[in-house]
Order: C-alpha cells, then sequence, then structure tokens
C-alpha cells in the first residue's frame, strides 16, 4: 500500500494541502492538482492508482471527471468528494462510476479508510491481472496449469513420450491430476483421432472388472442378455487408461499380464482369442514398489507397466502455483455461478499457500466454488474459505520471528516436530519413534498428553 499513487483534484488548495498530509502519514504518495483537464492528462500517462476529485468545479464537474477516468481506466477507483452532500449527488456519482462518495467535512479516519478501501481495490485488479498474464503464460498441457519446477518437468516428460507407443505408469497422491496427464499424453499422440477410453480398476469387483476389460458373451453370467466388446476392443488404435491399478485384484492381475504379453483378450463366455491394437497408461495413488515386496502385486506385472514413470507432484509441493490455480478456478465458479467475483484477499491467499492440500487440485478447486458461492462482495476473502482451511494451523517447526511475545516454547517446538515426523512417514509410528530416536510407549505418552493420535 505504501507505493499507492492517490492524485487529488480540487480547485481548494487548502483541502488539497490537508488531504496531502494525511495521505502522507499513511504511507501514500499524494500528487495534487488544481484544474480537471490536468488530472485527465496525468492519469494517461502515469500509473495512478485513486483519484480524488469533487464535485463542483468551474471547467469541468466531477461527474465528468469520473466518466471520462472510468471509460478510459476502468480499474482506477475515484472517489467523489464534496461540500454540498445530498442523496441526489451521492447517486449521480455511482452511476458516473465513482468507487465511494465522501462529505465534507469529514474526519481524517474516515478519509483514510475511503482511500484504503480504494488503494486495496485498485491493488486486487492489478494483481488478478497479473495472475491472468501468468496464467496464460503457465498453460502447460490442455487444462493443466502451473509454472513451479515440479510440475513444468511434468510437461517436459510428457513431450518427450506423447507419441511414442511406450506404457507409462502415472504415480502420485489422490487429486494431483493424473488422468488429465493420461489424456494429454493421448491427445498428443498419432493415436489421437481414435478412441480414449478410461476405467478405475477400484471401483468394480474381480468378475465385473475382467468383462468390462475382455468383454463378455451372451448367457456368460446371469445379466449377460448380448454379447458386449470390453474396453480393450473398444480402445482399438487409441488409448486404454487404467486408473488405480493397484487397487485390481490378484487373480485379475494375473490375467492383465497375460493379455498384455499375447496382445489379445478372451471374452468371458468365449473360446478365441481377440487381438488388440491400444497404447497402454495406468495410473496408482499407492506405492506399487512395497505392494511388490509385500506380495501385494505381482512382480511381473509391474515390470510390464513401470516402462516410463511420471510422478506428480501434490500441490504443496508447488509453490505459487496454488494461486494460479485460484485464479483459474475463480473464473470456472464464476461461470457456473453467475457470480463476478475478482480474486483472493490477502488473508484468503496466504491462508491457501500454507494449507497442506491433503486432496490436493481436486480440493482447491472444491474449496474455491464453495467461496465463490458463499462470497458477498468482489473479493475472497477469508471468512469465505471453508471452516478446515479457515481453522488450519500450520505444523512448520521453524521460527521466522525475532519478537520474544511470538517465540514458542520448547514443549511446542517438540510437538511440532513430532507432528511432522509423524506426517512424513504416513502416521506409522514406529517409523515415527525411530526417526524421533525413543521407542513407541514414549511417542504413546506423548501424544496422549497432546490429546491427539494422528496429526492432522
Amino acid at each position: 500500500m505504501s507505493a499507492s499513487k492517490i492524485l487529488i483534484v480540487d480547485d481548494e488548495p487548502e483541502f488539497c494541502e490537508m488531504a496531502a498530509v494525511w495521505l502522507r502519514s499513511e504511507g501514500f504518495a499524494p500528487e495534487i492538482c488544481t484544474t480537471p483537464e490536468d488530472a485527465l492528462t496525468i492519469v494517461g500517462v502515469d500509473d495512478v492508482d485513486v483519484v480524488l476529485t469533487d464535485l463542483h468545479m468551474e471547467s469541468m464537474t466531477g461527474l465528468e471527471v469520473c466518466q471520462r477516468v472510468h471509460g478510459q481506466h476502468p480499474d482506477v477507483p475515484v472517489i467523489m468528494i464534496t461540500a454540498f452532500g445530498s442523496l441526489e449527488s451521492a447517486v449521480g456519482a455511482i452511476r458516473a462510476g465513482a468507487y465511494d462518495f465522501v462529505t465534507k467535512p469529514c474526519t481524517k479516519q474516515q478519509f483514510l479508510v475511503s482511500v484504503r478501501r480504494a488503494a486495496e481495490r485498485r491493488a486486487l485488479h492489478r494483481e488478478v491481472r497479473q495472475l491472468r498474464a501468468r496464467l496464460e503464460q503457465a498453460k502447460g498441457l490442455d487444462e493443466m496449469l502451473g509454472e513451479s519446477p515440479s510440475i513444468r518437468k511434468i510437461y517436459d516428460l510428457v513431450g518427450r513420450v506423447a507419441d511414442t507407443e511406450t506404457t507409462v505408469l502415472l504415480t502420485g497422491e489422490s487429486g494431483t491430476g493424473k488422468e488429465l496427464v493420461a489424456r494429454a499424453l493421448h491427445r498428443y499422440s498419432r493415436r489421437k483421432d481414435a478412441p480414449f477410453v478410461a476405467v478405475n480398476c477400484a471401483a468394480l469387483p474381480a468378475t465385473l472388472l475382467e468383462a468390462e476389460l475382455f468383454g463378455h458373451l451372451k448367457g456368460a453370467y446371469t445379466d449377460a442378455r448380448q454379447d458386449r466388446r470390453g474396453l480393450f476392443q473398444q480402445a482399438s488404435g487409441g488409448t486404454l487408461f487404467l486408473d488405480e491399478i493397484g487397487e485390481m485384484p490378484g487373480e485379475m492381475q494375473a490375467k492383465l499380464l497375460r493379455a498384455l504379453q499375447d496382445r489379445t483378450v478372451r471374452p468371458l463366455g468365449g473360446e478365441r482369442e481377440e487381438p488388440f491394437d491400444v497404447r497402454l497408461i495406468v495410473a496408482t495413488n499407492r506405492d506399487l514398489d512395497s505392494a511388490v515386496d509385500q506380495g501385494r502385486f505381482r512382480e511381473d506385472l509391474f515390470y510390464r507397466i513401470n516402462v516410463v514413470r511420471l510422478e506428480m507432484p501434490p500441490l504443496r509441493s508447488r509453490g505459487n502455483d496454488v494461486l494460479l490455480l485460484a485464479q483459474a478456478f475463480v473464473g470456472r465458479a464464476n461461470a457456473r455461478t453467475g457470480k463476478s467475483v475478482l480474486g483472493l484477499s490477502h488473508d484468503a491467499a496466504h491462508r491457501l499457500k500454507e494449507y497442506d492440500w491433503p486432496g490436493n487440485v481436486r480440493e482447491l478447486e472444491n474449496c474455491i466454488e464453495s467461496a465463490v458461492a458463499m462470497s458477498t462482495s468482489d473479493e475472497l476473502g477469508l471468512e469465505d474459505l471453508p471452516e478446515r482451511i479457515r481453522r488450519f494451523r500450520a505444523d512448520d517447526f521453524t521460527v521466522q520471528t525475532t519478537d520474544p511475545a511470538e517465540l514458542p516454547s520448547l514443549a511446542e517446538m517438540e510437538r511440532r516436530y513430532i507432528f511432522r515426523v509423524l506426517k512424513s512417514v504416513g502416521g506409522n509410528k514406529s517409523a515415527a519413534a525411530k526417526v524421533l530416536g525413543f521407542d513407541r510407549r514414549t511417542l504413546y505418552r506423548k501424544l496422549d498428553g497432546y490429546g491427539a493420535e494422528e496429526p492432522r
């Protein structure tokens, strides 16, 4: 706010000087202009943040100044000031595009509150423009957005392997955008004009999943009233995306491996093998390496699908991408709700960056849609965010203050560090105790003392 430039337009020098003194005391940069014509010239060539104009001036009224400023620079708020306050004047000012209407004489506090709000609105408009410009630059692959190093690495890897026949394994937490990457791999491949077929392996039991993938003949089971081609056949010439492959039952893993080795499938109830031609992309939010070690996922199938692996970064590791994505989701929510929210307040933006986003991009989109629906202004405030995000307290154990009043106690630092270690090992208390250097009973005792068994 200290850099905000405020243009004062009034033919009364005494008021101009008083207003300038008030503004300087708050860190603003005032500029005085006694004629409307000079003021419009300055607005046209300089980067003015707020215009304060008197309503009654000799050569031009404040309403005309407001209309011309608003017409040429709609983002610049205009505050109308007059000693002849009336409802008619206020309505006229608002119709002319004024941001606020102040009546002389006014107190310093009333005056500065109006200017401060106008300057904040101007700053919000500027930030929204910058974010939109960055959004255009940050567009990577289709609906994917981001400019962080971790997401740009994904763009690069997709560009390298998209136009190949290589099987791709997409890993990462739920909600990080694995299906978006799968669709991008298809769209930028030589198979782009053929079907992209997706199935969630966790959504179906083994028997139904087999019928879904390989197809079935009429009468193969009770509800099989007619022949049906499986997804391997439906995706012929294109791409088959198997999501959540880590949840696939063991018996189905063996059949999938056989199909991938032979490049054929046998429909349920059928006697003949039928060839297929698909490019396979699979995804999981499970640790398949550990699942192989524990015998829950076939090692031979793992090697068959783990040709090229793309690890999707969690949202909490993508820095300012959170705000870029939030701004994009504000636009989408506006289109759905008919609202015209501009962007985020400083406090809301800070909380979005601080929050750890266990649900990743999917959770962020849901959060912004909810906030836009709740908002009653053109700016999303902290109060518009869902309660779980408003109440979130980062477990960062670093200390970034030298104020003795803000320094946490040693016990509080220990609490934060224990929760940080627990989170990093996925809540495994044995592993956490090993990292912390004491036994599990000591860890349980400390957690009981904190009144919480698990970190957030």
